[in-house]
Order: structure tokens, then sequence, then C-alpha cells
């Protein structure tokens, strides 16, 4: 893969979490590249490193080994004001819990992280209308969650990290609270971000059915990377 295709590249990663005085490995030298504007899935059951990967390309668990370049630019020697800075800016999240503030209407829980990125307030209004109306959401956008469905939930969610304009979008499992059809709604979503918005998605699944969306598949076994494919 040519360099300005990457996204994330791991080098040697390996890391481990400790039960009191356990230490219990989660990722082994792991070798990998991501890359830009693709639909990700990473497979493998429960405990093989799904999650932690994730975390480690979120920023959200620092380095222990090994090292993780975010656009050539590695980790290792990011200050935390610059990880705060490519969390902010960057990468978009996305939970299956949704973790949406219930007090909120769904057009104010798009705006709310905006803030934080100090735009205008035309830039805030025009960025939250694009994101809501991609999702089919902008004619529910004065709803707060209590009064939408699962799926309008997961939606606001997905609306919430668009309007970010980042690179990638990270999702642990965003399909599994939804049933199969929603589910489905979900992924055609994620894959029209992908071919339009010039953001790679990186999703973390056991499904069949978020797999058979995914450009390209990593498949993970007890922490170690036993497949990378095209499904």
């Amino acid at each position: 893969m040519k360099k300005e295709d990457v996204l994330f590249s791991l080098s040697e990663l390996t890391f481990s979490y400790f039960l009191g005085a356990q230490k219990v490995p989660a990722l082994h030298h792991l070798d990998l590249e991501i890359p830009k504007n693709t639909l990700i899935t990473i497979s493998g059951p429960s405990g093989s490193g799904k999650s932690t990967l994730l975390n480690l390309l979120g920023m959200l668990e620092p380095l222990q080994e090994g090292e993780i370049f975010f656009l050539n630019e590695p980790f290792s020697s990011m200050s935390i004001q610059r990880q705060n800075e490519i969390r902010k800016y960057h990468i978009g999240f996305i939970f299956q819990q949704f973790h949406l503030i219930p007090v909120l209407t769904a057009e104010e829980n798009v705006e709310y992280f905006l803030k934080r990125q100090h735009l205008s307030y035309r830039e805030i209004k025009a960025r939250t209308k694009e994101a809501l109306a991609a999702v089919d959401l902008w004619d529910h956008r004065k709803k707060k969650p209590g009064q939408l469905s699962g799926g309008q939930k997961q939606r606001v969610a997905i609306a919430r990290a668009l309007a970010k304009k980042p690179n990638v979008i990270i999702g642990d499992e965003p399909t599994a609270s939804l049933d199969q059809k929603t589910g489905r709604d979900i992924m055609k979503i994620f894959t029209k971000i992908v071919e339009e918005a010039n953001c790679s998605v990186i999703l973390t699944t056991h499904d069949p059915m978020v797999l058979s969306f995914s450009q390209q598949n990593f498949h993970f076994h007890e922490g170690r990377l036993i497949k990378d494919a095209k499904p």
C-alpha cells in the first residue's frame, strides 16, 4: 500500500491488561496497515483483542509496546495536547449504548461537541443540518433521545461523529443492540459515509451481516491477526 493511502499503520503493537498482579496479554506483536476511505471490520471471538485495538487506535488506551502511526505521524511522539486535538477533530466515536445526552434534542446532541471545536454559529448549524440529513433524521431534530427508537438514537450518534468531518469513525459493535433490519440500515449509512465523506469507518463486530458490508476485514484470535481479507 502506498504511504499516502494509509490511515493507520501498526508496528509490533503489543498490549496487556493487569488483573491484580496477573498480566493478561491482549495483543501480540501486531503489524498491519489500515487504508484511508475504506469500511473496515475487525472480527473475532470475545477476548480476541478487537476492542483493545479500537481503544488504542482512538487513543483511549496508552501505548505500551510497539508503535501506531496516524497519517504517518507516530503516536509515541505526540504530546497530550496533540492527542486531544486528533481525538477532537479527526476521530469520531460511536458506541453500542449511544451515549446521547438525554435532556438535549437530537440537534443539540450533535451541536454539543461541535461547540467545543470553537466553530462559528453558522458553521455549527450548517454541519448539524448536513449530518442529520445524511442519516435521514433532520425531520426528527427536535426530539429528545427518549422519543427516539434505538435505530434513531444510533443515527444521532453517527451524525454527531460525522459532523466533526473526521478522517475516521470508530465504532465498537455499533449494531449489536439493534435488530437486523435496523442494523442493516445503519450499515448502509456507513457505506454512504465512506463513499461520500472522504472518511474511513472501522467497526468491531461478530455479525455476518455487518461483515457483508466490509471492504476489508481483519480477523483476530487470542490477540493475533490470523486473517486479513476482503470479504
